[in-house]
C-alpha cells in the first residue's frame, strides 16, 4: 500500500508538471507579461534573449534542489526536482511543437490569458504541495531560509521578488503598463486558488450541543454523518441542572443534516461555528463507516 501511495504521489507531481508546462505554452508566453518568482525571471530572460525557460529553470533549481536535499529534506528535494525536471523537459518539447491553435493572446481580452494561466498555476501549486513538493524558485528559497531562521517570515522576500519582476516588466515588455498589471492579476489568481485548494479539506464547523440525550443523538450522528462525538459534563448556571455536552467537527455541506438531527430531540440546542483548519492524527470515514484511504504519500518533508 505505501508503495503504491508513493506511486501515485509521483505520477501526480509529473502530471501537474505537464499541466503547468502547455499552461505556460498556452496562456502566458504569447501574452507577453511574466509570471510570479523565479520563473517570471526566467520567462522576461527568454523574452528578451530566447534562452529557453526550460533550460534556465533547470540550471538554477539544479544546485537549490541539492542544497534543500542535505539541508531540509530528501523527500521534499527529490520530489520537487520530480517536478522542476519533468516541467523543463515538457517546455523544451512543447517549443517544437506548434500550439498556435491552441494558444491564448491578449488580442480580443487582454486579462483572460493571465487569468485563465494563474487559476491553472493556482490549482497546480495547491496540489503539488498536498504532494508534498515544491515548484523550485522561490520556494527552494524559502524552505533553506526558514530552516536557517525559522523565526522569521520569508513572505517579505517572495513579496519584494514579485514586486521587482512586475517592476521589472515594465521595461522588458517596451515600457508599457499592461504587463505589470497582468502579472499582479496573474499572482492574484494563482495565490488565491492555490490557498483554497490547500485549505479546501481542512474547512470544517465546529458544532457544540447540550442535551439531555448525548447517547442518542451522539449514535444518530455516527450512524448519519460518520463523525465521532466528544462528550463533555455540563451544568446549567441558571437551573443548576446537570446535563451533557457534544463537540463534533463535520463537513460545512453536512451542517444542514445535523440541525435536523438536533431537532428531534426536545430541549436540545446547538452552537454552530467556522472552523478555518483542521488538523491531527485523527481517521477519516467514508460514507459507509470505513476508514478513508488518503491517496497521496507525504513522505518525511511535508510541504504543506
Amino acid at each position: 500500500m505505501i508503495k503504491t501511495k508513493k506511486l501515485v504521489t509521483y505520477l501526480v507531481i509529473v502530471l501537474v508538471a505537464l499541466i503547468c508546462a502547455v499552461n505556460y505554452q498556452l496562456f502566458i508566453f504569447p501574452n507577453r507579461f511574466a509570471p510570479a518568482g523565479l520563473n517570471g525571471i526566467c520567462t522576461m530572460i527568454q523574452y528578451v534573449s530566447g534562452i529557453s525557460v526550460g533550460f534556465m529553470n533547470l540550471l538554477i533549481n539544479l544546485p537549490l534542489a541539492i542544497w534543500v536535499y542535505f539541508s531540509v529534506s530528501k523527500p521534499l528535494a527529490l520530489r520537487s526536482m520530480v517536478y522542476v525536471v519533468t516541467f523543463s523537459l515538457a517546455l523544451l518539447i512543447l517549443e517544437r511543437i506548434d500550439l498556435s491553435a491552441f494558444a491564448y493572446d491578449t488580442a480580443s481580452s487582454a486579462i483572460l490569458g493571465p487569468l485563465v494561466g494563474g487559476v491553472i498555476n493556482g490549482f497546480c501549486y495547491g496540489q503539488l504541495l498536498k504532494a508534498s513538493a515544491y515548484t523550485g524558485g522561490t520556494d527552494f528559497v524559502a524552505a533553506l531560509i526558514h530552516k536557517r531562521h525559522p523565526d522569521k517570515s520569508v513572505l517579505g522576500l517572495i513579496f519584494a521578488l514579485n514586486v521587482c519582476v512586475a517592476v521589472s516588466s515594465y521595461f522588458v515588455y517596451d515600457h508599457q503598463l499592461e504587463p505589470v498589471i497582468l502579472c499582479i492579476l496573474y499572482s492574484f489568481a494563482s495565490n488565491n486558488l492555490s490557498e483554497r485548494v490547500i485549505r479546501s479539506g481542512r474547512r470544517a464547523v465546529r458544532c457544540e450541543i447540550v442535551t439531555d440525550y448525548p447517547d442518542s443523538l451522539s449514535k444518530q450522528i455516527i450512524d448519519r454523518l460518520h463523525h465521532s462525538v466528544t462528550l463533555l459534563p455540563g451544568q446549567g448556571m441558571y437551573s443548576g441542572k446537570k446535563t451533557s455536552v457534544l463537540v463534533c467537527i463535520i463537513n460545512k455541506t453536512q451542517a444542514q443534516e445535523l440541525a435536523s438531527i438536533i431537532r428531534s430531540f426536545p430541549h436540545t440546542f446547538a452552537v454552530f461555528s467556522q472552523v478555518s483548519e483542521v488538523m491531527g492524527n485523527f481517521r477519516h470515514l467514508t460514507r459507509t463507516g470505513e476508514e478513508e484511504l488518503e491517496l497521496l504519500d507525504h513522505g518525511d518533508g511535508k510541504a504543506v
